[in-house]
């Protein structure tokens, strides 16, 4: 039989996360010892909590129909609460006490604990409070691990559609029927599956009917099936449907062998096509097994399968595999709007009903279902009241009896694990629309208790995978907007905030204060000064406050730190706070503190008594010029983010007892040993991105040695950073550099590698070493005394190389291209796509050996400032389309041959001999469609005839000092040329044809330019005059 696919009720995980709290209370002898009056009440404690935890699972489905259970689950929550702040408190003040007494005293530890629970008294009430809601249980006929059925909220899909009745999935169906149609793609498996994914609602149901009902297909396929699997995944279940269609008529048989062996003779040689719609289970072995007897079919045949789930769909195919189905256009859902509401466009209502229609459309944001259940809901309704009600009404207020989206999205939910709930509904303190980053995500739940450990899975890891879930799921959807930030579609939103009742609270306005009352538990705030807020709540039991979209505020911290003693979550991020009151460190319960973009100088020393910190966030703090003391004391931090905190002068003492940190973008190396760079060497738990700065104040190659950056195998971005040499300072040592640098070297697992400043002659080998296979970019920045270019040709997945500042340097030879510690030499910079030189006042040789071949795939390439270089460029670059060469007066031409086919784009700017060799001798380039060209000062008439290629689409002169005539047969030679642009040529006054080749489609005149008077008189509308400047050129990659 298919495994259970509820995953628990909302408050098991909860559950589960108290009693494991109290449970570490209690294993832990030392504790509690001889205190037999707390040692009864935390026995009663775990007594109620095992009670209860059985009858979760009914109490969660009950409470849609039973108020009463509804109201006994917000007491439970709230009792859980209590609890739990208890234990945490408990379980803090006991690890204080271990740290601050001797380790082999353990009474002294207890009386400390004992102390504790005598001062707050509170234990009594909390437990006895929980031993009363749970005993209510009884009156509530909870059942024990009752079996929950999901499957009235929808009845069973057919094959059947109504085509008429479909919008927006024309598109859809065409790539669908594509897919099915292709020949070639069951190659790559015993049998072709084709997963459409997407949320609930979304439409994936009715796409497979249209495509399984398209006459194409009824041709293609000589057997056709349709499975609603649904909540009933058990594959005995299903291959018995499967044979009773084939049959067409019901197959009785249980033995799941029989019936894999029918179902195989009957699609052996057939062309068939199997729809599974709505598929749930993701167990890999269950799908594999039942896939078997279709192995034996024509390889042209498909199944088609429909999911929620990307897990689900990655069982049965490759991520790449699956077809993501979107959600339908504003007006897609209009027309379905109108279908199912029977409103007439010709009716004399409409033109007053449309602007609330489409208003309620958009609040379905794209989502069929709850389209076409808004539109039913007002079928042949032509009072305008009836239709602003549905407008202003939330989804969930609506009657369910005539309300499936509901229902539709609660089946979502109630297949998640209890944890992804909790995760989930806590997203409710968001915007609608808010755009949220996973990492950041993370780091709230972690705080709040919500990833419960597995083994030795660090936790980042873990909520990694919870937020990975809910995405692959459709709980959380990336943003169109913004690159790597995630979204909640709107009734999702509304899903988390329906289920997070009255614990969690979001602040849009505060108009209706006494909405935030005091069960709430969570709390996000937005836009309005804080302090209205703090005259209307009083949430002394508070765990989150959290600012979104905040402006400015300008606040004491008061309030704060006196009354929400159980704070897990602060942020005053923004917030006009230039001191921190040193009541900070009385929030024992604090794990996140952001207090970024604030004009904070100095933190109070009692931050550090905050026991449970995890996360720290001072970015942009612009002004903080010192981190505490006592930093060393916060054990549990596992994310320090000083971004942007660049008064910031060196870190504190005792670094390297911070042994969970996970996150540290920034070391700044001191001049003490107790935070030198020794302080590194036992944080190997770091991951991401590391910038480690000052490093002048290494003393030797000793102490870097002791940093251990080649155990650090979680960091895939490294910046190293000395300060800029004083030229009057004392002489630099540059052996004693070079093997500082050397004992400096990370794990081979480094993904990017950035080095500011360095003061060495040459670079270790340890940079060009094959084994950094990952290693895909590489920036050297100011390495003025450097001579020799590092041998990097080697690197394996190299694709972006930036050489810039290297003062010393007079040559570039064969050490570049092959790595003297390398036992096989391949082609040089077989990976590299993007190259830039840049600022190198020495160089004046760029040597390229006879028959070399390196450079295969470069793509771009970039020289600037480098005034003594002379000589060709690589002759062989068969894949350059973007060259870039400025303020390099004495490169004199482009080699023997002509500029590669493959170059697109070429920008020229203050290069004396260039311009000297392109004027005489032409630019030869038959793909070349886009050229600038700038601060020319010898021309006096361009371009003249057969100097350019006819190829150009695009061609830009800026700064022509002494560039008079425009020669309009060089012009009229181009005959691809669609734009041309003229900026600041202070002496262009002619131009030899008093009208413009036909093939231009636009002609920019910027600046001060004397020919705009004669071009003026044209007439013509091709021509546009700007004012300003204006960016030309090549677009840097690095």
């Amino acid at each position: 039989m298919a495994a259970k696919l509820d995953g628990g009720a909302y408050l098991t995980s909860f559950v589960d996360a108290v009693l494991d709290k109290l449970s570490s209370i209690l294993e832990d002898d030392s504790v509690l010892q001889g205190n037999y009056s707390a040692q009864e009440l935390l026995g009663r404690l775990e007594k109620s909590l095992y009670d209860v935890g059985p009858v979760l699972d009914d109490a969660e489905q009950k409470q849609f129909t039973d108020k009463r259970v509804k109201k006994w689950l917000v007491d439970l929550q709230d009792a859980l609460y209590m609890a739990d702040d208890l234990l945490d408190e408990l379980s803090t003040e006991a690890a204080i006490a271990a740290i601050q007494t001797d380790p082999g005293n353990s009474s002294s530890r207890s009386r400390v604990v004992d102390s504790y629970i005598e001062d707050s008294g509170d234990m009594e009430k909390i437990v006895g409070t929980l031993e009363s809601v749970v005993a209510k249980k009884n009156y509530h006929r909870l059942k024990e691990c009752a079996k929950v059925d999901m499957s009235s909220w929808r009845t069973p899909s057919t094959s059947l559609v109504v085509s008429s009745d479909i919008f927006g999935r024309d598109e859809d169906k065409e790539k669908i029927i594509k897919l099915l149609l292709d020949d070639t793609c069951h190659a790559k498996s015993p049998v072709t599956v084709i997963p459409i994914v997407g949320m609930g609602g979304i439409g994936k149901t009715t796409l497979a009917q249209l495509v399984y009902s398209d006459v194409q297909v009824v041709e293609n396929f000589d057997t056709r099936v349709w499975v609603c699997v649904a909540e009933n995944s058990d594959p005995v279940h299903v291959t018995r449907t499967i044979i009773a269609a084939l049959d067409s008529c019901p197959c009785s048989m249980d033995n799941f062998d029989f019936l894999q062996s029918d179902l195989k003779k009957k699609l052996t040689g057939k062309t068939f096509l199997v729809v599974l719609d709505d598929v749930w289970h993701d167990q890999r072995d269950t799908w594999e097994d039942f896939l078997k007897p279709f192995w034996d079919g024509n390889p042209v045949s498909k199944i088609l399968l429909t999911t929620r789930s990307e897990k689900v769909a990655s069982v049965f195919a490759a991520p790449n595999q699956h077809y993501e189905l979107s959600l339908l256009s504003d007006e897609y859902c209009w027309s379905v709007f109108l279908k199912h509401s029977c409103i007439s466009t010709n009716s004399e209502q409409y033109p007053t009903l449309e602007p609330i229609g489409r208003k309620i459309v958009a609040k379905c944001k794209g989502l069929p279902l709850a389209v076409k259940i808004l539109g039913g809901l007002l079928r042949n309704k032509y009072n305008v009241r009836d239709w602003e009600n549905i407008l202003e009404s939330e989804i969930w207020e609506l009657p369910e009896d005539e309300n499936k989206i509901v229902p539709a999205l609660r089946v979502s939910y109630h297949y998640i694990p209890s944890h992804l709930k909790r995760c989930f509904v806590y997203c409710s303190l968001y915007p609608k629309d808010y755009q949220f980053h996973k990492d950041e995500l993370i780091l709230l739940w972690m705080a709040e208790d919500l990833l419960q450990p597995i083994g030795n899975n660090a936790l980042e890891d873990i909520g990694c995978a919870y937020f990975d879930e809910l995405v692959a799921r459709s709980f959380f959807q990336l943003s169109s907007a913004y690159a790597g930030f995630y979204v909640m579609h709107d009734l999702m939103h509304d899903l988390a905030t329906f289920f997070a009742g009255k614990f969690l609270f979001r602040v849009d306005k505060f108009g209706n204060p006494h909405m935030a009352e005091s069960k709430t538990r969570y709390l996000s705030y937005n836009r309005d000064p804080i302090s209205k807020f703090l005259e209307a709540y009083n949430g002394i039991y508070m765990r989150t406050f959290l600012p979104v979209y905040v402006q400015s505020n300008d606040i004491g911290c008061d309030f704060w730190l006196k009354q929400l003693k159980c704070l897990r979550v602060l942020s005053f991020c923004g917030f006009k706070i230039l001191s921190l009151p040193d009541s900070i460190g009385e929030l024992i319960h604090l794990r996140y503190l952001d207090l970024s973009k604030i004009p904070i100088v100095t933190l109070p020393e009692s931050l550090c008594r905050l026991y449970n910190l995890q996360t720290l966030k001072l970015r942009d703090c612009e002004k903080l010029e010192m981190l505490p003391s006592r930093m060393q004391d916060l054990v549990n931090l596992r994310h320090l983010d000083i971004r942007g905190a660049d008064s910031l002068k060196e870190m504190p003492k005792g670094v390297s007892k911070l042994k969970h940190l996970n996150f540290l973008i920034r070391y700044i190396v001191g001049e003490q040993v107790e935070n030198g760079i020794r302080e590194l060497g036992a944080l190997d738990n770091l991951h991401g991105s590391l910038c480690i700065s000052n490093l002048e104040n290494v003393n030797n190659s000793g102490e870097a040695l002791e940093a251990k950056m080649g155990n650090k195998k979680h960091i895939n971005i490294l910046e190293l950073k000395w300060l800029p040499e004083d030229n009057g300072g004392d002489t630099v040592d540059v052996e004693k550099e070079r093997e500082i640098l050397e004992k400096l070297q990370p794990h081979r697992n480094l993904e990017e590698l950035s080095i500011y400043s360095y003061r060495g002659e040459t670079f270790p080998d340890w940079l060009g070493l094959p084994c950094y296979s990952n290693m895909t970019k590489l920036s050297f920045y100011f390495c003025k005394n450097c001579r020799q270019v590092p041998s990097l040709g080697q690197l394996p997945s190299l694709q972006h190389l930036l050489i810039w500042g290297l003062d010393g340097l007079e040559r570039i030879g064969g050490e570049f291209y092959n790595n003297a510690e390398s036992f096989h030499q391949g082609t040089p910079f077989r990976s590299l796509q993007t190259l830039a030189f840049g600022g190198m006042p020495r160089w004046r040789e760029w040597h390229i050996p006879d028959d070399f071949d390196g450079f295969p795939i470069l793509k771009s390439l970039s020289i600037e400032d480098c005034p003594v270089l002379s000589g060709d460029l690589p002759a062989h670059l068969p894949a350059l389309e973007e060259l870039d060469i400025r303020e390099c007066p004495e490169m004199d031409c482009f080699g023997e041959e002509c500029l590669p086919p493959s170059l697109t784009t070429l920008l020229i700017r203050r290069c004396q001999k260039l311009e000297s060799w392109i004027t005489s001798k032409g630019l030869q380039s038959e793909g070349l469609t886009h050229l600038s060209l700038r601060q020319w000062n010898e021309v006096k008439s361009f371009p003249r005839e057969g100097c350019l290629p006819a190829s150009l689409r695009s061609l830009q002169l800026s700064k022509f000092s002494n560039l008079e005539t425009l020669d309009y047969k060089g012009l009229l030679q181009l005959t691809s040329l669609q734009q041309l642009t003229i900026g600041f040529c202070p002496k262009l006054e002619n131009i030899t044809q008093q009208n413009l080749p036909a093939s231009i489609l636009k002609l920019i005149i910027k600046g001060e330019c004397p020919l705009r008077s004669k071009l003026e008189e044209m007439n013509d509308p091709r021509i546009q005059f700007q004012t300003g400047w204006f960016r030309l050129g090549v677009r840097r990659r690095l």
